[in-house]
């Protein structure tokens, strides 16, 4: 039990900016307490004391604004940032290291008995105010946006927005190195632009980018299949692209840049 405390302690320090002290996060950190309370009272509800159980839990959302049933499966190292309005409901599965940030809801979306809260694999962070609904599958090092809805399964690595929850990126690195291939090879080089608010003009021409790739992938199907039925016709090589033919992109920009430059000054 100590050396899961201390655990819990040392992992804020990668999570949590603002943390300067041991001590200072040991007593002032709501969330850490709350994921305490539950370790204590887990135990007693898998040994048939509920009523105890609930009640040391009720005693911790009244301290700390979080509420965590006693019956929810909770790995190493759930970090609970700021805490007040958390809600993890009985049937949750909670992997390691998953974050959470204030406001979050692990719950429910029917009365019936069984499996009815989302499972949250290692890794997956989760923003202020998202609610995660239902016997969803959160799969390892997703990303749920603040305030967001979600009530479908997200696959591993995806980043979910919005209400409805819906995905925004859920491809894979060698996925990424292909659009990144693809944007030098047409001159264009925006994907410094890797944060979680990106440029929504570089998001369009990144799904572009995808849409070319995805048309690229189909037609080296067709040519395979052509070339057993003796077709020679995909044989012929493709003409480069000339950056050149790309530099508006460029010129469009700096244009923008002097209207917006001259609107300031006038």
């Amino acid at each position: 039990m100590w050396s899961r405390i201390k655990e819990d302690v040392a992992s804020v320090f990668h999570r949590d900016p603002s943390a300067r002290t041991k001590f200072e996060v040991a007593t002032t950190y709501p969330g850490l307490h709350a994921v305490w309370c539950y370790r204590l009272a887990h135990p007693l509800w898998q040994m048939g004391l509920k009523w105890l159980a609930r009640f040391i839990s009720h005693v911790a959302r009244w301290l700390t604004g979080v509420e965590i049933h006693p019956g929810a499966t909770i790995g190493r190292r759930l970090f609970i940032d700021h805490g007040m309005g958390v809600v993890i409901g009985e049937t949750a599965e909670i992997g390691d290291d998953v974050t959470l940030y204030h406001g979050v809801t692990l719950g429910g979306t029917t009365w019936k008995a069984g499996k009815r809260h989302p499972t949250l694999a290692n890794g997956v962070v989760v923003g202020a105010g998202a609610k995660v609904l239902g016997p969803i599958q959160i799969g390892q090092d997703s990303r749920i946006g603040s305030n967001a809805v979600v009530t479908r399964s997200v696959p591993p690595g995806a980043t979910v927005v919005g209400i409805p929850g819906r995905i925004i990126k859920a491809s894979g690195a060698q996925d990424e190195e292909c659009r990144d291939a693809m944007a030098k090879k047409i001159g264009f080089d925006a994907y410094g632009l890797k944060n979680e608010m990106p440029d929504p003009i570089a998001v369009s021409i990144a799904n572009l980018l995808d849409h070319m790739l995805a048309v690229d992938r189909k037609i080296e199907v067709m040519c395979d299949e052509m070339g057993k039925l003796g077709s020679t016709r995909c044989q012929e090589a493709l003409p480069d692209l000339d950056k050149s033919d790309f530099s508006s992109i460029e010129e469009c920009q700096k244009i923008q840049q002097n209207n917006l430059s001259s609107g300031n000054e006038s």
